[in-house]
């Protein structure tokens, strides 16, 4: 799609809604070529311009500074959670503010956040009903308002945010202010769903596949590849939309102008053609880059934190010995047509490697 970005636009100009018969609706958002489109749902010189705003503020040399604060959340909330085990779930992914910290939010508003960014995310999920519908555009309304207050409150910006950069580049006129609210709703909604999914995926094939606990324990390198073929078979994104622009072919099909496509990232992540049994978990495979994270200018601009969340996270699971226990009977998995993510997920270990590492 990236040679072909003037034919498959990405403004978001509607989502996709099935019934509970399976009938399919669309559900309008805005017009092809919006002025509301921001960063990920921009075009061309648009797009590039809003990249070009963010990216300094979650360059990997930023985002290493928050390692430690990444792993002392993770640890703080396991210690607040941990009763004969804890769900890992809701517990830990869902609790992290990590995102929230790294945008610069106020503190007491992170667990409304968390909320009204799930909330939000529903617009896009597909399987949801017109009232959820609605309830969710009421929270995207309420999450901008939010978000407008945070860009005009006075901050000191120490160590570095999203929102004290944006709001450095509004007060400069470098960009327009509701231009800024809507990065930072794609930013804040896009960056809980994504990081929190990807968390819950992470701890999921540790219990599939306890054999790889004890090679990740002792070869460190090799947690870098399980991460990446974790993100291959389970993208916490699998899917996002393009609009049509002008009469075209795409693999022998024709398209008309004002039709929209679904691409099946998870899908092409399977496929037998670029990745040599594609459907085995394979860390350390060297068959191609998957397309979890996107590829070209809509390269997701949150991979380095996603994977520093789940190194941090990973190597913390496996300072734990071998009685680390994952429950994977019976999974519930949210419902959604581009968000993958567990509902609940039930981790335990032996209470005596507890016991000894609370006395460390």
């Amino acid at each position: 799609m990236t040679e072909r970005a003037a034919e498959f636009s990405s403004n978001l100009t509607a989502s996709m809604v099935i019934d509970e018969h399976g009938a399919i609706t669309e559900f309008p958002v805005a017009g092809l070529g919006s002025p509301i489109r921001a960063l990920a749902t921009a075009d061309g010189d648009t797009h590039r311009i809003h990249r070009t705003l963010v990216l300094p503020s979650l360059t990997r040399r930023r985002l290493r500074a928050w390692a430690p604060f990444v792993d002392e959340t993770i640890r703080q909330l396991w210690a607040e959670s941990y009763d004969d085990g804890t769900d890992w779930v809701t517990e830990i992914a869902e609790t992290a503010p990590v995102v929230a910290e790294l945008v610069g939010v106020s503190q007491h508003l992170r667990d409304q956040l968390l909320t009204s960014a799930f909330a939000s995310f529903a617009i896009l999920d597909g399987v949801v009903s017109r009232d959820e519908l609605d309830d969710a555009v009421n929270s995207v309304g309420q999450l901008m308002a939010f978000l407008d207050e945070e860009l005009h409150r006075p901050r000191v910006v120490l160590p570095p945010t999203v929102v004290g950069d944006l709001a450095r580049l509004v007060n400069n006129s470098d960009i327009d202010h509701d231009v800024a609210t809507h990065i930072l709703v794609q930013l804040i909604v896009a960056g809980i769903e994504s990081t929190v999914g990807h968390l819950v995926s992470l701890a999921w094939p540790l219990g599939q596949r306890p054999e790889h606990l004890a090679t990740m324990r002792d070869d460190p390198p090799r947690r870098d590849e399980f991460i990446e073929e974790v993100i291959r078979l389970d993208a916490p994104f699998v899917g996002h939309y393009r609009h049509v622009v002008g009469d075209t072919v795409l693999g022998g099909t024709r398209l008309p102008a004002g039709s929209r496509l679904f691409l099946l990232r998870g899908h092409a992540n399977r496929d037998e053609q670029h990745f040599n049994r594609p459907d085995e978990f394979l860390p350390g495979r060297d068959d191609g880059a998957h397309l979890s994270l996107g590829r070209g200018i809509h390269f997701c601009v949150g991979a380095a934190l996603a994977r520093l969340e789940s190194r941090t996270a990973l190597d913390f699971l496996l300072e734990h010995d071998a009685d680390l226990h994952i429950d994977t009977n019976a999974p519930q998995w949210h419902q959604s047509l581009l968000a993958r993510r567990l509902r609940s997920s039930r981790l335990t270990v032996r209470q005596a490697d507890i016991r000894n590492r609370a006395m460390v």
